[in-house]
């Protein structure tokens, strides 16, 4: 880390950081360098990182589960969703995609919800009154699910939501309906003004304000980033970020290697990032590697979600999770259970070193799902295939 000589010019950044300095310090921000917070547990992780992504796809775990799994290591399962939706912690809202957020940040998603009261067009028209009746039945008779409501579909495919479901999930977009609990994966709707905490529970701040405080968000769950990487962070636009870059806290540093400008937060570079790499399995959907260029610029690692790509056209499969160690991406593995058996139906090693840390990976992540035995069955390098399984035991 070096800073530049005396009459430099007060445009050019202050500090030069090494590739190898960013990727550290882009490793401690997302809690995968040194001690993990054990007394802030699932909690603390998601304060930490300010977001953390859901979906509905689960393998050996939902995304949201794997997340503080990557961190604090076999985090119990009932512990991780009690975390999320027990009391007034956090709240699930747009933001890289579908979100949990901390609670403390309801504010500055104001920018976001004006937004989209704003909104002239969607591609659901809703029935004269269904918006009105919905939040009526829930003032009445709240929480209650999208079935409890009326309905969740119309009957097709799985998007086929009917009007009841539109207006339910409108209502959380403007703010007025959070979801307070999963039942099987169902969102629990209730009225914000009764699950968000009266400090909270405002649009006072202006979009400038919100805006600021994203972007530092950002800055510290990244560590180091580009007006991209902290863009990408909570889905803002590039012009958002910068006009508000300068007053959000962060400091523009220079990376070599990364032919971009980039800002770091402050309190990162303060100190040298140390400690205990963590060897673990990283869903797909991990803000660590949230974005593909970033991902290559940091770590040299292609990564790309093949769920949605035609079988014949995966590379690496299905559920494709990267395997982190010693600080770098060593390669990836898609799995599978059958039974209390964790199934690796591909692995990709980048090289013989990448065998042990995997095979410490895996008797982990089947420890943490219950499963006894861990089955390999393709491998990308065939004369790694017998060391691999040899590693598992």
């Amino acid at each position: 880390m070096t800073h530049p000589a005396a009459g430099s010019g007060p445009a050019k950044p202050e500090i030069t950081l090494s590739a190898d300095e960013a990727r550290r310090i882009a490793l401690r921000a997302q809690g995968l360098l040194g001690a993990p917070d054990r007394r802030g547990g699932v909690r603390g992780v998601l304060r930490h990182l300010g977001a953390v992504q859901l979906d509905t796809i689960s393998v050996l775990a939902r995304s949201h589960e794997l997340i503080p799994y990557a961190r604090l290591g076999a985090v119990g399962r009932e512990a991780v969703e009690s975390a999320y939706w027990t009391g007034t912690h956090a709240f699930e809202y747009w933001s890289h995609a579908a979100c949990v957020l901390p609670i403390e940040e309801w504010p500055h998603f104001a920018f976001r919800r004006r937004a989209y009261r704003a909104r002239p067009h969607w591609h659901h028209e809703l029935p004269d009154g269904t918006y009105e009746k919905v939040v009526a039945q829930l003032r009445a008779e709240g929480p209650l699910t999208a079935s409890e409501l009326g309905g969740a579909k119309n009957g097709g495919l799985w998007w086929d939501w009917s009007a009841v479901k539109v207006a339910v999930e409108r209502a959380l977009m403007y703010g007025e309906v959070v979801c307070v609990e999963r039942r099987g994966w169902k969102r629990v709707y209730d009225l914000a003004e009764r699950a968000v905490p009266d400090g909270l529970l405002h649009d006072d701040l202006d979009d400038a304000e919100c805006l600021r405080r994203l972007v530092r968000l950002a800055g510290q769950s990244l560590g180091v980033g580009t007006r991209a990487d902290l863009a990408d962070y909570h889905r803002l636009k590039g012009e958002q970020v910068e006009a508000v870059i300068a007053d959000s806290g962060l400091v523009p540093v220079k990376v070599a290697g990364w032919d971009k400008a980039a800002w770091a937060d402050p309190e990162a570079l303060a100190t040298t990032p140390r400690g205990r790499h963590r060897t673990t399995l990283l869903s797909p959907f991990d803000s660590l590697i949230w974005d593909r260029a970033r991902t290559e610029r940091i770590f040299g690692f292609s990564h790309r979600l093949e769920a949605y790509v035609p079988r014949p056209k995966r590379v690496y499969g299905y559920f494709a999770m990267p395997l982190l160690s010693g600080g770098r991406l060593l390669g990836r593995v898609d799995p599978a259970r059958e039974g209390t058996t964790l199934v690796a139906r591909q692995v990709s090693l980048d090289s013989p070193k990448a065998v042990a840390p995997m095979a410490e990976a895996l008797r982990e992540a089947a420890g943490w799902v219950g499963c006894d035995a861990v089955r390999i069955e393709r491998v990308n390098r065939p004369e790694l295939a017998a060391p691999l399984a040899a590693a598992v035991g």
